[in-house]
């Protein structure tokens, strides 16, 4: 297992442009361009509602998760993914646990996020950290790929 840092990347810091260009290199490769945020991605970073996390080791760039919290009551993970070579080594699990404590850390009562029901794995890690499906919305990537809403409320007693 290739150890990494968990990592939060900060507006106007020095590593900045080197670890969206990776991140933007990642998210190439990992999603199909019409999913893909990297013509955007450092627009959407730049939201004052919107974070970033990322594992990185030996200087290069494992994985990252994306979440914006739109309003007071709810959040959403809208991007997690993590290099094919470091997969099934606890990198996306460590970028999940870290970014439904930064929603939380927001006060906000519900973590939402959409996941392609045959990306077996992702859906698996979702249910383990307590999301739960709530609808499958027909067509959401592409004519041909739908794609399960989950959700994770947040119990007011924890």
């Amino acid at each position: 297992m290739e150890k990494g840092v968990l990592l939060e990347l900060t507006r106007g810091s020095t590593n900045w442009a080197r670890v969206v260009e990776e991140i933007v290199k990642l998210e190439k490769k990992t999603f199909p361009k019409h999913e893909s945020l990297a013509q955007t991605f450092d627009g959407e970073l730049r939201k004052r509602n919107a974070g970033l996390l990322y594992v990185a080791a030996d200087g290069e760039t494992l994985g990252y998760v994306m979440y914006s919290w739109p309003s007071s009551l709810s959040a959403s993970i809208t991007k997690l993914a993590v290099k094919e070579s470091c997969r099934r080594q606890g990198h996306g699990e460590a970028l999940l646990r870290a970014a439904i404590d930064k929603c939380r850390s927001r006060k906000v009562q519900r973590v939402s996020l959409h996941v392609d029901p045959t990306r077996i794995a992702a859906v698996n890690l979702y249910k383990k950290h307590g999301f739960q499906v709530d609808c499958l919305v027909k067509s959401y990537y592409s004519a041909d790929r739908d794609a399960y809403r989950m959700y994770l409320d947040f119990d007011d007693s924890v």
